[in-house]
């Protein structure tokens, strides 16, 4: 039986359809207002910084600012474009560990001037682009099980830490802080925990040898559902998360967090139409007017797997979706379970708003799925 919010959407879906067409992304700002106050309540000492990234598009970016959530930019351009809609420099950390000169200089000009690094090499570079820069060593931590394994490429040994924080003393920079990233989609709770320990002894460390840190930033990973079989595993482990920041760290450290997927993914839903059908392998096959290369290119580099839903009922068989592009990569799911779909029919997916349009492409000259932003 479907529920109440499932009957709601596909009233509503037919409509947009209409008037705007497809391939479709629809945002909700009801839905990212509702994500970032779920985090206060379940994390109430960690501010969420936006990882701009996961989605920047304008819509987004204001909605979370007029929310007063900070942002974690990567570049200037996302810098930039959270400060167009509405963020203060001092609520941007440049939190990219491997920053080209002319960006750190270009940070600077803008009043960002938090940053996060993993080398003695960055460091350097920050002094000579950025001097006094507030600067947070990012080290490696435990990413088992996590959709994206962040510390096979980022992240200082966790006993390096302490040398790098007192260079950058030296450098005339501003030691603020510790950070790290569990990796993307993580569902492993213990990552988390061993992590946290390890950024309480470097604080620890720091305050002994007189190093002035007051903020710890824990990155994002913080998991969400894809499909119907998902658990719902935020509450459950943010209400450890918490336990785990009281136990370790004092009232007045600063703590705060680069939430992507959490806010904006279950925000959006992209809705996609069949254009095209036929019997390959003894199976129906059902192109779509997006894939791999466009709205779903998650699928390549975020690992994620979506749940493809339908208008229609029916009798169910093994069917093979396909994006519209001429690659044979292009090709979405082999085994989803579908009513015999018709030419015009709409396939949708819930749960869709990072790391999606984020990455899409124009392959083959077709244009990117149209974003509409929704109360």
């Amino acid at each position: 039986m479907a529920t109440k919010a499932a009957t709601a959407k596909q009233r509503t879906l037919p409509r947009l359809v209409k008037q705007h067409g497809t391939p479709l992304c629809a945002i909700s700002r009801t839905a990212l207002r509702r994500q970032v106050e779920r985090f206060r309540q379940v994390l109430p000492r960690v501010e969420p910084f936006y990882a701009v990234k996961a989605n920047p598009h304008g819509d987004v970016l204001k909605t979370l600012a007029a929310a007063g959530t900070g942002f974690d930019a990567a570049s200037v351009a996302e810098m930039d474009a959270a400060i167009a809609a509405g963020a203060k420099p001092a609520r941007i950390i440049y939190a990219n560990t491997i920053k080209p000169a002319a960006s750190i200089r270009a940070a600077v000009q803008r009043g960002v001037e938090m940053m996060t690094f993993d080398s003695e090499y960055e460091l350097d570079k920050i002094a000579e682009c950025a001097p006094g820069a507030r600067v947070l060593v990012r080290i490696k931590v435990p990413n088992v099980g996590s959709m994206v394994e962040l510390s096979l490429k980022f992240g200082a040994e966790p006993a390096d830490a302490m040398d790098l924080l007192i260079k950058a003393h030296q450098l005339h920079l501003r030691p603020t802080g510790v950070s790290f990233h569990v990796g993307s989609q993580c569902t492993h709770l213990e990552n988390y925990i061993q992590a946290l320990e390890l950024a309480a002894i470097i604080l620890r460390d720091a305050r002994l040898k007189q190093l002035p840190l007051d903020m710890l930033d824990i990155g994002g990973g913080f998991p969400i559902r894809h499909r119907d079989g998902d658990e719902d595993l935020f509450d459950e482990m943010g209400e450890v998360i918490s336990r785990e920041i009281d136990r370790l760290f004092e009232p007045s450290l600063r703590i705060i967090a680069e939430p992507g997927r959490f806010l904006v993914g279950p925000a959006a839903t992209l809705v996609m139409r069949v254009v095209g059908k036929a019997i390959r392998e003894n199976k129906h096959w059902y192109y779509l007017d997006d894939g791999v290369y466009g709205s779903l290119s998650g699928m390549i580099f975020d690992h994620a797997t979506y749940q493809f839903r339908v208008m229609r009922g029916g009798r169910t068989q093994i069917s093979t979706l396909a994006g519209p592009t001429c690659d044979s990569l292009d090709i979405i799911a082999r085994g989803e379970q579908m009513p015999e779909l018709e030419i015009g029919d709409i396939v949708y997916v819930e749960n869709i708003g990072a790391y999606s349009t984020a990455s899409a492409t124009s392959f083959n000259g077709l244009p990117p799925a149209k974003i509409v932003v929704t109360q």
